[in-house]
């Protein structure tokens, strides 16, 4: 009786046939990715910068909204030091001694001083306004180029992607079935040289008495072990697995 979650996997040729088989479906796959380039990456990267341009935007205008605040009590302040003025040099005409012309004339120095002081962050207050907008105007400028280069690109990722979806997902339903008639193992050593190799390619057949991976030449004994398709024989350069380039036409042989 078979255990619980074992494969029904056939002789070392059909494992071989469906490892052979496999690679083509995944080197489909990986021309299909390859199509779509650093878009995703890209797109994600915009994104990002987009989302850090708003939070620096809300910082920015928040900023000038403080400004615009100080500047409202810059204002509020040189009309209550204006009206206290006023109000004491009423006073001062009424005055009946020194002691009183003393302190009114204090107080009038001391809110025409508030009154410089306001009058010199008001100017300070504008010229950071001035530098704060010009900041949050190139801060927008910036985010609508993003926001139109994430349009194009996104544009451009779901035009590639509606034409090859289709086709992805029938080879990568090739590829789950493939997968079903390869040994664990051997399915584990595949996956692992591919994602170990540049190319992806994991199974290469034998090219001009070479390996189709790295191009080693392949000892005579070695390529007849390839061709008679019983047992599983990898590269001694690369660690490839090797097949014999007419495995299926012998099967119709």
């Amino acid at each position: 009786m078979a255990k619980k979650g074992k494969k029904n996997t056939g002789t070392v040729e059909d494992q071989l046939k469906a490892l052979h088989q496999l690679q083509v479906f995944d080197t489909k796959i990986d021309k299909i990715r390859i199509v779509r380039g650093e878009l995703p990456l890209e797109i994600e990267d915009l994104e990002d910068l987009i989302a850090g341009l708003h939070i620096r935007l809300e910082k920015f205008e928040s900023e000038l909204e403080a400004i615009n605040e100080n500047i409202l009590a810059n204002k509020n302040t040189v009309s209550l030091a204006t009206a206290a003025i006023k109000k004491y040099e009423t006073q001062l005409k009424e005055i009946k001694n020194n002691r009183e012309f003393t302190s009114l004339t204090k107080e009038v120095e001391y809110q025409n001083l508030e009154i410089q002081l306001a009058e010199k962050k008001a100017i300070q207050n504008k010229a950071n306004v001035i530098h704060k907008t010009e900041i949050i105007d190139a801060c927008k400028e910036q985010i609508s180029e993003r926001e139109e280069e994430l349009k194009l690109k996104s544009t451009e990722l779901n035009e590639i992607i509606a034409e090859t979806e289709k086709e992805e997902k029938s080879l990568m339903a090739d590829s789950l079935k493939a997968e079903k008639v390869i040994e664990e193992r051997l399915l584990t050593a595949y996956k692992r040289i591919r994602s170990k190799v540049a190319n992806g390619l994991a199974v290469v057949s034998v090219e001009r008495e070479a390996c189709g991976g790295c191009f080693s030449q392949i000892p005579p004994q070695r390529q007849l072990d390839i061709q008679m398709h019983k047992r599983v024989i990898v590269c001694e350069h690369c660690g490839r697995v090797m097949v014999d380039a007419n495995i299926f036409e012998s099967q119709n042989a």
